[in-house]
């Protein structure tokens, strides 16, 4: 085999490796500015080599070819590395279709409208023992919309048991079931559990308002309803759907809710001590016209979601700060919950200021879910056109420089949906094809819905998220800082950026480097 011969089958190599990480981690590892690097210092490379393959001097031309040999071996360890590097999180579960614990087959006759294929997971929460995970009623065959599974379970696809039991999912004598249609829920660490239940059911074909929106909170001790709330109706709109909910428990008997209306849109605030609730309006929480295209594994849809993420950063005033976003937006904002729990200065209109803008996670970066970690401090979220999770530390300034990706699969990772970490520092997403569910048809013999996990620590690692800060605060909540808001210039900036960071890039450079000092030198 000559030099050009091996050129040309290194180059193919190289080629399907750049091929496969594109395919496999497009976002993460391996962004079209990497691509091109490699692919040009290879080509550089090559291109030179072969122009003086007619070279005489044996010596030279073994050189060169060993020179060849260690330009390949680096950049595929590079390129593996890469890969594996980002493999920090593991599929705990998966299911083809959804299906439940029936106690017998009289208590599937219960419910004669059951069809599985309209079970879609979306919500869950993790607790010492159990798994939550809720299922909307998206249409009319779904058994129970709050279910949950024992978290020592080592099925591969557990079945579902409907909490608190089979009965608060009946629909009996025309009567409601007491638990509608929940999209999230959220265990604080009194051992309650927070269900916000939307009321509407059969929302893809024949929407129905079967209830007014509602707040049940459950003892997880014995399961027991402690109290049921139902959302007043000057605080919600037509449009209204309580998608989502954050709760700020501090102390036991004062202990705060916050309900995400994405259609009013609009935030809601519960006291669980005075049993009441105001409502906030805010143009942050309104989407963003230019982010309401999206485009998830080959589905196109348009989105008008207002506010959605929102994610507790605890101060040490007895306080948090509130990261927030509409899901129809790349922007990320924040506001300080001591304005969201008084209820007049909440309500005022002199409040405008209060609110802050932080910057963009760039172009295709709408964002569903939020979650913050109390321990590492680290903001994560789910970036559903990407099939990723991201993360950032509060402490920088919110650029896309300092975002980071620790997970992203075009298989796995199809929309995360939600995003827990529990009281053992793990992290926990639920990915269910929502969009192929809503606009096309899941396939019953393939992987449709996963829950994945892994250690905080371990997937923040070799990130930006997992360094110590390097610029000044970008917490505008903190009078000792400095405050650092950042404002793209135009909502498109990072479109090309990636979430590459410098040690890749100075890899690169490393490695070409010592290429042309072995051929020069």
């Amino acid at each position: 085999m000559n030099n050009r011969q091996a050129l040309n089958g290194t180059d193919t190599v190289l080629r399907e490796n750049v091929s496969f990480i594109s395919r496999t981690n497009p976002y993460v590892s391996l962004s079209r500015v990497v691509d091109a690097i490699v692919l040009c210092v290879f080509q550089s490379v090559a291109t030179f080599l072969n122009w003086n393959d007619r070279e005489t001097n044996q010596e030279i031309k073994m050189r060169r070819k060993s020179t060849l040999s260690l330009f390949n071996a680096l950049l595929q360890s590079y390129f593996w590395i890469m890969v594996v590097a980002s493999d920090k999180l593991r599929v705990a579960y998966q299911w083809k279709q959804l299906e439940y614990e029936w106690p017998s087959n009289d208590t599937e006759l219960l419910f004669p409208e059951y069809k599985q294929e309209d079970n879609l997971p979306l919500g869950l929460e993790i607790t010492n023992t159990r798994i939550f995970v809720t299922v909307p009623r998206w249409r009319r065959g779904v058994v129970a919309s709050l279910n949950y599974f024992y978290i020592n379970d080592t099925r591969e696809s557990p079945s579902l048991i409907p909490y608190p039991s089979w009965e608060a999912h009946q629909y009996r004598a025309g009567n409601v079931p007491e638990i509608i249609s929940t999209f999230r829920i959220r265990a604080d660490r009194c051992e309650r559990l927070w269900v916000l239940d939307t009321g509407f059911t059969d929302i893809l074909d024949s929407p129905e308002q079967q209830a007014p929106p509602a707040l049940l909170i459950y003892n997880l001790t014995d399961d027991r309803l402690l109290r049921k709330f139902i959302i007043p109706e000057d605080q919600k709109t037509p449009d209204s759907l309580f998608a989502n909910i954050a709760v700020e428990d501090y102390s036991c008997e004062d202990t705060f809710a916050y309900l995400a209306d994405l259609g009013g849109p609009g935030l809601v605030v519960y006291s669980w001590k005075s049993e009441n609730s105001w409502l906030l309006k805010h143009h942050f929480f309104q989407p963003d016209s230019q982010a309401e295209e999206f485009n998830v594994s080959g589905i196109s849809f348009q989105w008008t979601d207002g506010l959605f993420g929102m994610g507790l950063a605890p101060t040490n005033d007895g306080y948090s700060v509130m990261y927030f976003h509409p899901l129809s937006s790349t922007m990320e904002f924040s506001v300080s919950t001591k304005l969201l729990r008084d209820p007049e200065r909440a309500t005022s209109p002199d409040n405008f200021h209060e609110f802050h803008a932080l910057g963009s996670r760039g172009h295709n970066g709408q964002s569903s879910v939020s979650f913050l970690d109390p321990d590492t401090g680290v903001l994560f979220y789910a970036l559903a056109v990407l099939n990723a999770i991201a993360c950032w530390k509060p402490q920088n300034t919110f650029t896309i420089e300092q975002q980071g990706l620790i997970y992203v699969d075009n298989v796995t990772m199809v929309f995360p949906n939600d995003l827990k970490i529990d009281r053992n520092g793990n992290i926990w997403i639920l990915s269910d094809r929502l969009p192929t569910f809503m606009y096309s048809r899941l396939d019953p013999e393939d992987y449709n819905f996963r829950i994945v996990m892994g250690s905080v620590k371990e997937a923040i690692k070799g990130t930006v998220c997992s360094m110590n800060p390097t610029s000044t605060t970008n917490n505008p909540h903190d009078s000792t800082t400095k405050v650092h808001t950042v404002y793209p210039k135009h909502p498109k900036m990072a479109e090309n950026s990636g979430y590459v960071h410098n040690s890749e890039l100075i890899s690169i450079l490393i490695i070409a480097i010592t290429i042309f000092v072995r051929i020069f030198i």
